[in-house]
């Protein structure tokens, strides 16, 4: 029977556990740099880290912070959510998904924000059909050389 928990990740040790899954989602990254960007984010952006087990082995991990701003007010943007590739179309997302909308609740944000790459289209059916999310907007972004 499997057993599933949800925890945040806080140390070194468990947020390198961490990677392989992240890495799915996040293959620009190296161990090295992933690290230091959760540290920093941790420390200066209040970013959690939060991972399900299943019977203590990571399956899916997914990243969000507070956030307060004019046009969405106190709301928690969900930064990264990845299941691991062989363990998908198991509830793992949605089980992640669903703490982070609860956290949110009890923290007192009113509402959970996200942006997903335009060529996810499995993802955006799982936003939007399982999940509930509304298309609202399109994401842009420059990047400095």
């Amino acid at each position: 029977m499997d057993t599933l928990t949800i925890r945040e990740l806080q140390t070194r040790e468990e947020i390198i556990e961490a990677f392989p899954i992240m890495n799915q989602l996040r293959t620009h990254l190296d161990k090295h740099t992933y690290l230091d960007l959760v540290v920093d984010a941790q420390k200066n952006d209040n970013y959690k880290l939060v991972a399900l087990f299943n019977d203590q082995k990571i399956v899916a991990v997914t990243g969000f912070k507070p956030m307060i701003t004019l046009y969405y007010g106190r709301f928690v943007w969900v930064c990264d959510l990845v299941t691991d590739t062989s363990k998908r179309s198991n509830g793992y997302g949605e089980k992640l998904l669903s703490f982070v909308q609860e956290w949110a609740k009890e923290h007192h944000y009113t509402s959970v924000a996200l942006s997903s790459g335009l060529q996810r289209k499995a993802a955006h059916r799982f936003y939007e059909k399982k999940m509930g999310y509304d298309k609202v907007s399109y994401v842009f972004k420059t990047i400095f050389s």
